[in-house]
């Protein structure tokens, strides 16, 4: 996927507790990441975790290898919160001990790009801003 979706919404508050948690001042996003973690589990996906990484949050996702969904959250303001969402996969393909051979990760990341758009477009309470293949901050 590779691409950036912007999104903006009221619909997911810093969480209590959730400052503690940070590794980086402003990287807020755990109320967005528990949401994407359970309406991807509603689409099929074994999304076993969220946590806080230095640059933001990260919905950990299982399929024959690993990858997630990285949520980057805008300056904290009054009014929708702006937020970013992408892939967490490395390249098109990565090695599989397990298989003993290489994996095509595009077509997983391919799904997953659809279903974070289906998702976001759903939600009254989303609004999607756009999208880029490049990081738009």
């Amino acid at each position: 996927m590779k691409t950036f979706i912007q999104i903006r919404s009221t619909k997911f508050p810093i969480l209590p507790g959730e400052e503690e948690e940070l590794l980086n001042e402003g990287t807020y996003g755990k109320a967005l990441a528990e949401y994407l973690q359970a309406e991807l589990t509603k689409r099929g996906y074994d999304a076993p975790f969220v946590y806080c990484e230095d640059w933001g949050w990260w919905v950990e996702l299982k399929a024959p290898f690993t990858f997630g969904v990285c949520i980057y959250s805008g300056p904290k303001e009054d009014g929708p919160v702006e937020y970013v969402c992408t892939d967490g996969a490395q390249g098109g393909r990565v090695w599989s001990w397990r298989k003993l051979g290489f994996i095509d990760t595009s077509p997983f990341v391919a799904r997953l790009g659809e279903d974070l758009m289906a998702i976001f477009q759903a939600d009254p309470d989303i609004e999607t801003t756009g999208t880029t293949d490049e990081f738009p901050w």
